[in-house]
């Protein structure tokens, strides 16, 4: 959700209060580089979509000293975009796409209390409705999902989740934290060595980087590190399997997929299945 970041909202509260003091002093320099390097996509939200994209990492929070007691998506900065606004959109892009299947993976909540918590997924069950897949769901294929008429996988990283069947456990996502795309592939080909996790994982392509990066890089953002990186990682997916074998990968997530053949190469992976 990072292609409508608000550059000048303020900044989360887990930020550190020595870079929220640089922010305060040098704000002129430090907004452009958030923006450069927070921004992942460029896409909105019904263009990935139509993409082909099937898992959105959602992060979620809600601004300080914001009587409207909206949620926003976050990186770093806050979003334009409202939740519940753009999870109804979503929602009526499956009216009229019944045979798609999404994963939706919601998490950080920061700023949120019992009550807000209870509230948001109040209103996940009203724009979803029957659409949910309940987390107990004996059989998980296409065909059980279409017959059941389930269109949603939505994982709840918070503890609320437990009193609700319609809400299954946060997705374990296997990230690097890498600006190199060498390093994140020693880290995932460690990690497949180390064997899959049980049930749904994420194999995230992201390449990151820490502030000492992004301070002697001024003239890169993170999608110019991602096309840079992109021929090395290419070559890396296109050599993976899907399915349930050990060293098999599961979700795959990434960041540009507009810009680079994202889409096409995962779904491709599939046909290995046949």
């Amino acid at each position: 959700m990072s292609y409508c970041l608000d550059i000048t909202s303020p900044l989360l509260r887990s930020e550190s209060e020595t870079f929220r003091l640089l922010d305060g002093v040098f704000y002129c320099f430090t907004r452009p580089a958030i923006y450069k390097w927070a921004t992942t996509q460029v896409q909105d939200i019904v263009e990935q979509l139509t993409a082909g994209i099937r898992y959105f990492d959602l992060r979620i929070a809600n601004k300080p000293h914001d009587s409207s007691k909206e949620l926003y998506f976050t990186h770093v900065i806050y979003t334009h975009a409202t939740v519940i606004k753009t999870l109804q959109a979503v929602a009526s892009w499956l009216e009229s796409h019944p045979k798609e299947i999404l994963i939706l993976a919601c998490s950080h909540f920061e700023g949120l209390d019992h009550k807000q918590h209870e509230e948001f997924i109040y209103s996940l069950k009203t724009i979803f409705g029957s659409k949910l897949c309940p987390c107990n769901e004996a059989l998980l294929t296409l065909r059980s999902l279409w017959t059941s008429g389930y269109q949603v996988v939505l994982s709840y990283e918070d503890k609320s989740a437990a009193r609700h069947v319609e809400l299954w456990p946060a997705i374990p996502y296997l990230w690097a934290n890498k600006p190199d795309a060498e390093e994140l592939i020693q880290y995932l080909e460690r990690r497949k060595r180390q064997g899959r996790p049980v049930g749904f994982f994420v194999a995230g392509l992201n390449l990151t980087s820490d502030r000492c990066f992004i301070a002697s890089h001024p003239r890169k953002s993170l999608q110019t590190l991602t096309l840079e990186n992109w021929n090395c990682v290419r070559k890396w997916l296109e050599d993976q399997k899907p399915g349930a074998e050990p060293s098999n990968l599961n979700i795959i997530a990434g960041d540009f997929i507009g810009p680079v053949p994202f889409c096409s190469l995962v779904i491709a992976l599939n046909k290995k299945l046949l």
